[in-house]
């Protein structure tokens, strides 16, 4: 009989434990604020918006609430987290391959090495964009006008100069035996003011994220005349289908405060691989033509300082650092 008791106390024991073991290693977020650093209609707001709106509809969290801080190339967002850091323990900031850019640059004194790093989420390809009823109609309009006056061809980007979307479009035309130095940039702050300063005429040709401007290009608002990715996406034909050697991809994801303690970087890393099993996700990525690209933690960490390496050659060679 003792031993019978002796039994049952250890297994009941023994049950606990793994309760409460499988209860710490369990994510345990019920809500999320997601900070984007950059205005409304841009492809920080839609990827934060997104990852949200899937981790919402597939009951991964109860509550989800978004916070634009825009200005300083993102420099603003990112130093209001870090002063802020103890009152953000349920808040991620999305970014994107600008934080190493604009961190070259010295725009902002921060670098991806002063945040927590949570995980990488998709891909996003660059396009150069045109209006429906663009006197450019075709890669080949574009590529022809650019060679007999590059000055005439005004570019908008929903970045500084020097940024990302600077950077694509100097990418393509000098794959285009162009110079890169003569690629006439216009400056936004947000990507919807880009998009808003194509359709009004006041840039002729826009360069930004496919993500952004895709469900545009699907209800004839905009045309898309080209992509940077290996293969054609959506019918649209990439850079490479037409002559052009311009392979470019934009990694999105998530940092967090500093010194958040590992358990809760787990967790969000946790909660946003599991976002990738649920049907609401892969709509929402279809919808807005991302592809799936995770790297948590440590594999982060690796990725962005070999991109680091690349983008500061890049840059250097184009004159832009």
């Amino acid at each position: 009989m003792k031993n019978y008791k002796l039994t049952k106390t250890f297994k009941n024991l023994f049950i606990s434990l793994l309760i409460v073991n499988s209860t710490l290693f369990a994510a345990n977020i019920e809500k999320i604020h997601f900070l984007i650093p950059g205005g409304a209609g841009g492809g920080w707001d839609g990827t934060a918006r997104g990852v949200g709106e899937a981790l919402l509809k597939s009951n991964l969290i109860k509550e989800a609430s978004y916070e634009n801080i825009s200005g300083g190339g993102g420099g603003k967002a990112i130093a209001y987290l870090i002063e802020t850091a103890n009152k953000q323990q349920n808040t991620i900031m999305v970014n994107s391959t600008p934080i190493v850019i604009r961190s070259l640059q010295g725009i902002f004194p921060q670098s991806f090495r002063d945040l927590s790093l949570i995980s990488t989420v998709i891909a996003d390809f660059g396009v150069l964009v045109v209006k429906n009823d663009s006197k450019y109609n075709s890669w080949e309009d574009v590529k022809k006008a650019f060679k007999k006056n590059p000055g005439k061809i005004k570019i908008a980007g929903g970045s500084s100069r020097g940024s990302m979307d600077h950077l694509v479009a100097a990418q393509i035309f000098k794959a285009a035996n162009g110079n890169p130095r003569d690629v006439r940039y216009v400056p936004y702050n947000a990507g919807g003011k880009a998009i808003a300063g194509l359709l009004t005429g006041e840039v002729d040709i826009l360069s930004t994220g496919l993500g952004e401007v895709l469900e545009k290009h699907k209800k004839k608002e905009l045309k898309i005349i080209g992509v940077t990715s290996n293969k054609s996406i959506e019918g649209i034909p990439s850079f490479k289908s037409m002559g052009v050697d311009a392979y470019f991809v934009n990694w999105r994801g998530f940092f967090a405060a500093p010194n958040l303690p590992k358990k809760k970087i787990d967790e969000f890393a946790k909660i946003l691989e599991d976002m990738y099993k649920t049907e609401e996700w892969e709509k929402i990525r279809k919808r807005n033509g991302w592809e799936n690209l995770y790297k948590s933690k440590e594999e982060f960490k690796l990725f962005l300082e070999n991109q680091e390496k690349i983008i500061s050659s890049l840059m250097k060679e184009m004159g832009f650092l």
